[in-house]
C-alpha cells in the first residue's frame, strides 16, 4: 500500500542558498589546538637531554589529545549550526577523524611519557609505569579513561565496525563520555601547563564545562522539552516495496519543529524492543501540520521491527538534522539521484523543490521501486520528469556513467545534484558528475552510514 500524502497548489518558494560554515568552525578548531600548543611553549624552557625531550613530547601530545577529547565530545553534542549548517555527515567526518586523532595522541602521550619518567629515574619502564598509575595523582581514573577511549577506538574501527551490530557500536561509543571525565583530573593536577597558571586553568575549564553545557542542553534537555510539547505517535504503517514500509507519525504542533524536505530525525520507537536504540531516518514526505512520515528498509535488527509497529506507539524523536535541502540549491534546475532507499529524502525534495526538477531512480527491479506511485504523481502534478535505472534481464546492472547522464538530462552542468544512496553508489556517480562537467559546487551529497 503506498501512502500518498494531499499534495500542495505549487511548490513553495525555498529560502535564498546559504554559505555552509564549515570553513570558519575548522578554522576555529585548528585555532584551539594552536592554542594548546601555545600553553606548552609558554610553560617550557631550553630541553635537556634524552628525558627532557621524551617528555617534553609527552606533554604536548597529552595537551592536544585533552584538547581533541573535548572537540571530540562537542563534535557529538548535535548543535544545530554542525548539524543542519554544516551538514550531519561532514560533521560525523569531522568526529571520526578527531577519534582517530585522539587515540593517536593518546597513544604517543602514554609512551613518550613514561619513556621520559623512566629516564629521568633510571627505572624500567614497567617500575615506572606501575608508579605512575598507583601513586600520581588521579592517574588510576586517568588509566581506567584511557582504556576506554581504546575500546571506543578499536570497536570504531572500519574493521571492527562492520562485524558489529549498530546497538553494541553505538553503546560502547556512548562510554567516551564517561572517558573524558574520568581522564580529566589528572590533566590539571599533574599538568605543568595548569599549575600555578590561574588563567590556563580557567580556560581549560571553560573549554570543558562549554562543551558539557552543549551536550546537556542539545543531546538531553532540548530532546525532552520536543517529546514533552509534541507527544508523537504511530498512526499508521504502510508497506510500500519488499522489505521496506512507510511510518506515519502523529504529534501536536508538528509544524513548529521547522523540519524541512530532505532533513532527518533520530527516531526511538517504544515497541517490539526498539526502545533501546536510537536511529536516523530521513522525512520521506514533506511535513504537514500534525504528521510526519518516515520510510524505512529492513536493513538490521532496529529497522526490521519497523513493520511490526502498531498504531498508538509512542515515539521519542531529536531533530531535525541535516543539509540535504533546498537551502544548497544555486540555480533554477536540479537532478535528484537516488538508489534504493536513498529515495526516501529525494522523494520530498521532489515535492518541494522550485524550479525544474528532474529525478533519476536506481534500483535493481520494478518490485524494488518504494514510493513509485507518489513520484508518477508528483511528476505529473508539477511537470516533473522520473528516469528508472534498473538491472536487465540477466541481472545486468546499468551504466550511470557521464555520457548517460549527458544524454539523460540536457545541460547537466547547469544543474543543482542532490545524490543520496550507499556510499559506493554515491562516490561513483559523484565522480561521473565532475567527469560530466558537473562543478563540485553543484553537487549536494550527504551520507547516512555510520
Amino acid at each position: 500500500m503506498t501512502t500518498v500524502y494531499e499534495r500542495r497548489t505549487a511548490p513553495p518558494v525555498a529560502p535564498a542558498p546559504r554559505r555552509s560554515p564549515a570553513g570558519a568552525v575548522l578554522g576555529l578548531l585548528w585555532a584551539g589546538a594552536a592554542a594548546a600548543v601555545a600553553l606548552w611553549w609558554a610553560d617550557t624552557g631550553s630541553v635537556v637531554g634524552a628525558a627532557g625531550w621524551l617528555t617534553g613530547i609527552g606533554r604536548m601530545a597529552g595537551l592536544l589529545c585533552g584538547y581533541a577529547c573535548a572537540v571530540l565530545v562537542g563534535l557529538m553534542a548535535r548543535v544545530p549550526l554542525l548539524e543542519r549548517r554544516v551538514g550531519s555527515d561532514r560533521v560525523a567526518r569531522w568526529h571520526a577523524m578527531a577519534g582517530r586523532y585522539t587515540v593517536c595522541l593518546l597513544v604517543v602521550h602514554v609512551v613518550f611519557i613514561l619513556l621520559g619518567y623512566a629516564a629521568q629515574d633510571r627505572a624500567s619502564v614497567v617500575h615506572e609505569t606501575v608508579t605512575v598509575v598507583l601513586d600520581y595523582p588521579d592517574m588510576l581514573k586517568a588509566t581506567f579513561g584511557a582504556v576506554i577511549l581504546f575500546a571506543v577506538g578499536i570497536t570504531s574501527a572500519r574493521a571492527a565496525r562492520g562485524r558489529l551490530s549498530y546497538e553494541f557500536w553505538y553503546y560502547v561509543h556512548l562510554l567516551t563520555y564517561a572517558a573524558v571525565f574520568l581522564a580529566f583530573f589528572h590533566q590539571l593536577s599533574l599538568g605543568n601547563e595548569f599549575n600555578g597558571h590561574a588563567g590556563a586553568t580557567a580556560a581549560w575549564y571553560a573549554l570543558y564545562v562549554g562543551v558539557a553545557a552543549l551536550v546537556l542542553w542539545y543531546r538531553i534537555l532540548a530532546p525532552v522539552r520536543l517529546n514533552l510539547r509534541h507527544r508523537l505517535r504511530v498512526e499508521s504503517v504502510h508497506r510500500e516495496a519488499p522489505g521496506v514500509y512507510s511510518v506515519v507519525v502523529r504529534g501536536r504542533h508538528v509544524e513548529e519543529l521547522g523540519a524541512q524536505a530532505g532533513q532527518f530525525f533520530r527516531w526511538r520507537f517504544f515497541g517490539e524492543g526498539m526502545g533501546w536504540t536510537s536511529t536516523p531516518y530521513s522525512l520521506s514526505a514533506p511535513p504537514r501540520r500534525d504528521l510526519l512520515r518516515i520510510t524505512v528498509k529492513a536493513l538490521g535488527d532496529h529497522s526490521a521491527a519497523v513493520s511490526l509497529l502498531r498504531p498508538g506507539a509512542r515515539v521519542w524523536a531529536e531533530g531535525p538534522y541535516g543539509s540535504l535541502t533546498a537551502e544548497r540549491r544555486t540555480g533554477q534546475r536540479s537532478l535528484l539521484v537516488a538508489a534504493g532507499v536513498g529515495i526516501t529524502p529525494l522523494r520530498a525534495l521532489f515535492e518541494t523543490l522550485p524550479g525544474e526538477v528532474t529525478l533519476l531512480y536506481r534500483a535493481r527491479t520494478a518490485q524494488d521501486l518504494a514510493l513509485g506511485a507518489e513520484l508518477e504523481a508528483i511528476a505529473r502534478w508539477r511537470g516533473a520528469k522520473v528516469l528508472y535505472a534498473l538491472n536487465g534481464p540477466q541481472g545486468q546492472r546499468p551504466s550511470l556513467g557521464p555520457e548517460f547522464l549527458r544524454e539523460a538530462v540536457p545541460d547537466l552542468a547547469g544543474h543543482d545534484v542532490y545524490i543520496c544512496g550507499p556510499h559506493a553508489f554515491a562516490q561513483d556517480l559523484y565522480e561521473a558528475l565532475r567527469a560530466a562537467g558537473v562543478p563540485d559546487r553543484r553537487i549536494h551529497h550527504e551520507s547516512f552510514e555510520l
